[in-house]
């Protein structure tokens, strides 16, 4: 009778035994695939040399890290600001909670018709794929599910993600607009690399003129044909510090071709040549954009033109920007600005 309870003892305890460890293996491989399935994060981005980004439409950007910085599909200096942000996002990428299960199905079936697929490549390798979608009620997470590198399928747990002690969406940054992308800043000249300035004005041609720089501390002022004119030094200096830095609001490619086509054919109110030391030239057209309604309203007068933009069309393949007044203004002057006071003459 002992030897029999002994034995069902053992059996029991056998059996317990390998229960618990089937138990334990399935909740260990459960926790790997979980964790795996929420490793979004690159935590070394310095090592990120392209990213990919495409929607269902077939609209994509590929970005790339160049020697001089990152550049787009099309070679276009890239917007440092929407970068740094881009992978930024990346390195801080945080789980802020699984999909329910009631609302798994319908969040996936949404991100197959809609999510945007991003890649993240070192070298030539992929280290990371993901498909980020919409946003939750609350906003202040993005759906996203992660791809696994080495089948190549999708894990099948979407998450709802975030970055900790940020209270918003986080789709916003894997944009594809290449124009959005391009780099903004289009002058950005120091008086040392700068060798001539000429403005020409379309309907005051009396107010154009030519500047030449022989040094960052002697200059010329000359009308088009040559003849030189007086002009006060100090406001010459300043006006050659304005070239820095200095960007447009919008740019209209692939946006509106026939708002496009008409800036290319329309004479231009002012044009400006920018010539280094190097001897490269560069020029910048600049055609009036017409006012509306809204803004009239807003100034309560009846303007022509738009008062706070314009357009710019330059470069060689005939971009088109919105440009504000406020930004440019300052570098088109006519020749009055530089007139000299008190019969101070250079």
């Amino acid at each position: 009778m002992k030897n029999r309870s002994s034995l069902i003892v053992i059996t029991l305890l056998t059996i317990a035994c390998a229960v618990s460890y089937y138990l334990y293996k399935n909740k260990t491989t459960g926790s790997t695939v979980d964790k795996d399935a929420r490793n979004f994060k690159i935590e070394d981005t310095a090592s990120v040399t392209k990213i990919f980004i495409a929607d269902k439409n077939k609209h994509s950007i590929t970005l790339e890290r160049t020697k001089t910085g990152w550049v787009t599909t099309n070679k276009y200096p890239a917007r440092a600001d929407a970068m740094n942000l881009l992978l930024y996002t990346m390195k801080m990428l945080d789980v802020k909670s699984p999909v329910y299960k009631n609302a798994k199905a319908g969040v996936i079936n949404y991100m197959i018709g809609h999510a945007v697929k991003v890649q993240v490549y070192s070298g030539d390798d992929l280290i990371k794929q993901y498909y980020v979608g919409h946003e939750n009620a609350k906003m202040d997470a993005t759906h996203m599910i992660l791809t696994n590198i080495e089948t190549g399928e999708n894990y099948e747990e979407p998450f709802l993600m975030c970055i900790p002690g940020f209270n918003g969406y986080l789709s916003s940054r894997y944009f594809i607009s290449e124009n959005e992308w391009r780099e903004r800043m289009v002058i950005n000249y120091t008086p040392p690399q700068l060798k001539a300035i000429k403005l020409e004005f379309a309907e005051h041609p009396d107010s154009s003129y030519i500047i030449k720089l022989k040094s960052t501390t002697s200059f010329e002022l000359q009308k088009l044909n040559g003849t030189p004119m007086p002009f006060d030094e100090v406001k010459m200096k300043q006006y050659l510090a304005y070239f820095q830095n200095i960007s447009y609001e919008k740019l209209l490619n692939n946006v509106n071709k026939k708002l496009v086509d008409s800036v290319r054919n329309a004479l231009p109110f002012v044009k400006m040549s920018i010539t280094d030391v190097k001897n490269q030239t560069r020029q910048f057209n600049f055609v009036r954009k017409n006012s509306t309604a809204e803004l009239n309203m807003k100034y309560s007068t009846h303007y022509i033109y738009d008062p706070d933009r314009l357009f710019m069309n330059y470069g060689t393949e005939s971009d088109v920007a919105v440009v504000q007044y406020y930004v440019f203004g300052k570098i088109l002057q006519t020749y009055g600005y530089f007139l000299p006071k008190n019969g101070v003459k250079k």
